[in-house]
């Protein structure tokens, strides 16, 4: 099966801050199914490193207050491109990020508040019946790839 995942959880320096998220139990997928990596704010235009983001409502704004809402927009559309010529009906996404947060987001004030809803892409992606998890939530992926299978 091929998975959308977040690039750097791959492990490749994509982060805001121009390192990684490296995790070894999304990596150990590699055994048995084709990862594809995406970086949704790279795919819109931003660089790396870059001044980090937070969602606030709908629009997405740096710490310094420049709007980079369009940009990851951009993204998102480009990584459901990519997920729907690859055929993934899941991704596992990074979670509390701008982009690919699911359920949970920083609240755009930059103190580190959560708060319940999806980064742009997470969105985009569930609008278009993929099915998305975080990267501690990969027991819930399993439960999901089984009932596709079924059917």
């Amino acid at each position: 099966m091929r998975i959308l995942v977040s690039a750097c959880l791959l492990g490749m320096n994509c982060k805001y801050s121009g390192g990684n998220n490296k995790k070894e139990e999304v990596l150990s997928l590699l055994k048995e199914h084709e990862l594809i990596p995406v970086c949704p704010e790279i795919l819109g235009g931003l660089p790396t490193p870059r001044v980090p983001a937070e969602n606030k409502g709908k629009q997405v704004f740096t710490k310094d207050g420049r709007d980079v809402t369009c940009q990851f927009q951009k993204g998102a559309l480009e990584t459901l491109k990519i997920a729907q010529l690859c055929q993934c009906h899941c991704a596992i996404l990074k979670e509390k990020s701008p982009s690919c947060g699911s359920g949970e987001i920083y609240d755009g004030t930059f103190q580190g508040i959560l708060i319940q809803g999806d980064g742009v892409t997470a969105r985009l992606l569930k609008e278009h019946g993929i099915y998305v998890v975080g990267e501690k939530h990969l027991n819930k992926l399993y439960k999901n790839v089984g009932k596709r299978d079924e059917r």
